[in-house]
């Protein structure tokens, strides 16, 4: 199979170019690129697809094999790859995804290749049956407490076509992500498990993330998770609506913007190619 590693913000996936190729089995696919010792390392998988309603269509397979309706990193480089690859050959682009149809804005360098995307993510879903959530199902989670083991968080909570769970600390960099972002992720609050951003506030147009992510564990950048932190943000009065988003992989340029949606700026990098035997 062949493959092209790229990442954007240092959150990194195998991408296969499915309009020249077939992925037989993209789950089993996923956890043997994804292992980071006995494959080629990555989040996950991300196969480039014909689209009938847009210029590509995305699929997205985390490490574990399970699929995700849509990651903001990988639908920049999934942009990326098409423009310079000359699958599409404009510089605003649709994708189909799991989570709808997205506008992408691709920026070039001086040798012609994308350096840089900005997505509209939509906007964000904040009821619990767009999340999903278990209770009221038209009611908003914002600033609401839950209890795991001996602590309690307030949580914030929005869909970006794929749910998301805010947490806002004092100190991110020496928070217990990996402890307490397994519980929260299968916790039995969201039936289709959930992503988990652990958010440090700076000042009022910069914060700092760390994600831990569903199926994936502790990734160094989330673009939906970055997306559903703006919106958190804003809706707790802790932020303006334009933000810099420093991840550990990276930063992405962050803005709620007046129309309704979430607008993402942020870099889109192809490391390497090559094929693996994935028999």
């Amino acid at each position: 199979m062949k493959f092209t590693k790229m990442q954007g913000a240092g959150n990194d996936y195998v991408y296969v170019n499915c309009f020249e190729a077939t992925v037989q089995d993209p789950a089993a696919v996923a956890v043997k690129v994804s292992d980071r010792n006995f494959g080629i390392g990555s989040d996950g998988l991300i196969l480039i697809m014909p689209s009938e309603l847009a210029d590509v269509r995305m699929r997205m397979f985390n490490s574990d094999g399970s699929e995700s309706e849509m990651c903001g990193n990988g639908i920049r480089c999934v942009a990326k790859y098409a423009y310079d690859h000359g699958i599409v050959a404009k510089k605003e682009i649709t994708a189909e995804t799991g989570a709808g149809i997205l506008t992408l804005q691709l920026f070039t360098g001086a040798n012609g290749k994308v350096e840089k995307v900005r997505v509209n993510m939509g906007p964000p879903r904040l009821t619990r049956k767009e999340i999903p959530m278990l209770g009221n199902p038209d009611e908003k989670v914002i600033s609401e407490p839950l209890n795991i083991l001996h602590s309690t968080f307030n949580i914030t909570c929005a869909s970006m076509g794929n749910p998301h769970c805010v947490i806002f600390v004092d100190d991110v960099d020496n928070f217990e992500v990996a402890k307490y972002g397994p519980l929260i992720e299968n916790h039995e609050l969201f039936p289709r498990r959930t992503n988990v951003e652990f958010v440090q506030v700076v000042s009022r147009t910069e914060v700092r993330q760390r994600t831990w992510e569903r199926g994936a564990g502790e990734t160094l950048a989330c673009g939906t998770g970055s997306s559903a932190v703006t919106a958190a943000c804003v809706l707790n009065g802790l932020t303006e609506k334009k933000i810099l988003n420093h991840l550990t992989g990276g930063d992405l340029e962050m803005e709620w913007s007046e129309d309704g949606n979430i607008y993402m700026t942020g870099p889109a990098v192809e490391v390497f190619s090559g094929e693996i035997n994935i028999d």
